[in-house]
């Protein structure tokens, strides 16, 4: 299944991180939206994106240490409407200089708010716009 998704991610309290090649970042307590895709495998994505234990490999990985994702919104296409999304919700969005964009020109792919409902509205709306049939997985955070 081939797919794009956004993790919605709560940070409970403000915190820093270094992110790989960007460096220390400072995260303020909240929720993010994370776009990503996986051509080749949208089920492993997700389920890797969820485990602990795992190698850091991608910007996100490093964020994910020191948060937890409380919801999964996808869709299976085949196109490549992640930038789209991220576009959509740089509209909007406070957003995280270059992180997750390291292989396009979007300014960003983590997007904040301080509100978990209405950030998860916009997300819905972006992936309507984009004439993408959603699906929810929902965490327990």
């Amino acid at each position: 299944m081939k797919g794009t998704y956004t993790l919605l991610i709560k940070v409970p309290k403000n915190i820093e991180v270094r992110i790989g090649k960007l460096g220390k970042i400072n995260f303020k307590k909240g929720f993010y939206a994370y776009v990503g895709s996986a051509l080749n495998g949208l089920e492993k994505r997700i389920e890797r994106h969820l485990r602990k234990e795992k190698k850091l490999r991608w910007h996100i990985d490093y964020l994910l240490e020191n948060a937890e994702i409380a919801e999964v919104i996808y869709a299976e296409t085949d196109a490549r409407v992640e930038c789209k999304i991220a576009g959509k919700l740089n509209e909007n969005l406070e957003f995280v200089k270059k992180f997750g964009c390291s292989d396009c020109k979007c300014k960003s792919h983590l997007f904040y708010h301080t509100n978990f409902s209405e950030l998860n509205n916009m997300i819905s709306e972006a992936f309507k716009k984009n004439k993408l049939p959603w699906k929810k997985l929902q965490q327990r955070v």
